[in-house]
């Protein structure tokens, strides 16, 4: 396996050409946010950005071959420094203290550059931001700090405004199916529903692909989807509770009902089996499609996405669970 490059990184052209033109021209920030969702890429891209700005070749950084990339692909480059925090849930003051603004001031021990990389930089609780603005301020002339995070709202404007902020965008479908099939060596018809169910997201996609676990879901919910004329709010509640036994989160789980639903929109639309995710189900494909109005397909999946940001908001699980299947059962013409 060689080291990881620019050219490993799948879709993200516009961070790509940013982070190419800020090492060929020299022009490096000292505060980066990679913001996108969870399993992304944002890490993977850190890292390699990383590794080019400690690499000692002259050009095609980061090579794999210097002493610094080679102890950058063990995490063992001593300039590189990943914040770690105690707390699971949150990223404290004192981590921020004690592993940024105490060290900061302490010169590279063997590189041009002294960067931190902060994970799951939204874990920052108001006084850790508060910490690094400091930081931020004035920052010694060798420092890159990059915080990656899934969510810029959980940032206070004045850090925000001290960064430059890179986006992650949803990679093309057909760069998914291509990595996962090429790359992982995952069978197309398997490919096709991981890549549909991770919405441009690549590392999604590929830990969905290699989950024994995923399967075992999918064939849940469509159990479910099939049987939901005949059970009670309280029934579908605990079939839906007991999906939290897998390490699937709820957000996924709701995913695949809404993927079932849109095939539903699609097969009405086209009566065509060829561009569906769930063609093995097409007899009960045909069955709702026919029940159903375009309009309350729609609906349903509108109250899937709902009940999902409820869920990520933290609303009340039985409540928000009971508003879905209640729109279900009345649009689903059930």
């Amino acid at each position: 396996m060689s080291m990881k490059n620019f050219n490993d990184i799948i879709g993200q052209e516009q961070i790509k050409e940013h982070l190419g033109n800020a090492l060929a021209m020299n022009r490096v920030s000292h505060a980066y946010i990679i913001n996108g969702e969870r399993s992304s890429g944002k890490e993977f891209i850190a890292g390699i950005f990383a590794a080019a700005l400690q690499c000692e070749a002259e050009e095609g950084k980061p090579c794999g071959k210097c002493h610094s990339c080679l102890q950058s692909e063990s995490k063992n480059q001593p300039d590189i420094i990943r914040i770690t925090h105690e707390k699971p849930a949150s990223i404290g003051v004192d981590d921020i203290r004690e592993q940024i603004n105490n060290d900061i001031a302490i010169k590279p021990y063997s590189s041009p550059w002294k960067i931190y990389i902060i994970n799951e930089g939204e874990k920052m609780t108001p006084q850790a931001q508060n910490a690094i603005l400091k930081t931020l301020e004035e920052p010694p002339e060798y420092a890159v700090i990059m915080i990656l995070v899934n969510n810029l709202n959980t940032l206070l404007p004045t850090v925000l405004s001290r960064c430059v902020v890179l986006d992650m965008k949803p990679v093309q479908d057909e760069k998914i199916m291509k990595f996962l099939m090429e790359e992982q060596q995952i069978p197309d018809y398997k490919a096709k529903v991981c890549t549909a169910f991770a919405r441009g997201n690549i590392g999604k996609a590929k830990s969905l692909a290699f989950s024994e676990e995923f399967d075992h879901i999918k064939e849940e919910a469509i159990n479910l989807l099939k049987n939901i004329n005949d059970m009670d709010i309280s029934e579908i509640a605990f079939a839906i509770k007991k999906i939290q036994e897998y390490k699937v989160e709820i957000g996924d789980y709701l995913d695949i009902l809404a993927v079932w639903y849109r095939d539903v929109l699609l097969f009405k639309a086209t009566n065509d089996v060829n561009h569906l995710i769930f063609k093995e189900e097409i007899q009960y494909i045909r069955k709702v499609a026919d029940r159903c109005t375009y309009e309350g397909i729609e609906a349903i999946i509108q109250a899937l996405f709902k009940a999902k940001n409820r869920l990520s908001a933290n609303v009340n699980f039985d409540l928000t669970i009971e508003l879905l299947f209640v729109t279900i059962k009345e649009d689903g013409g059930l």
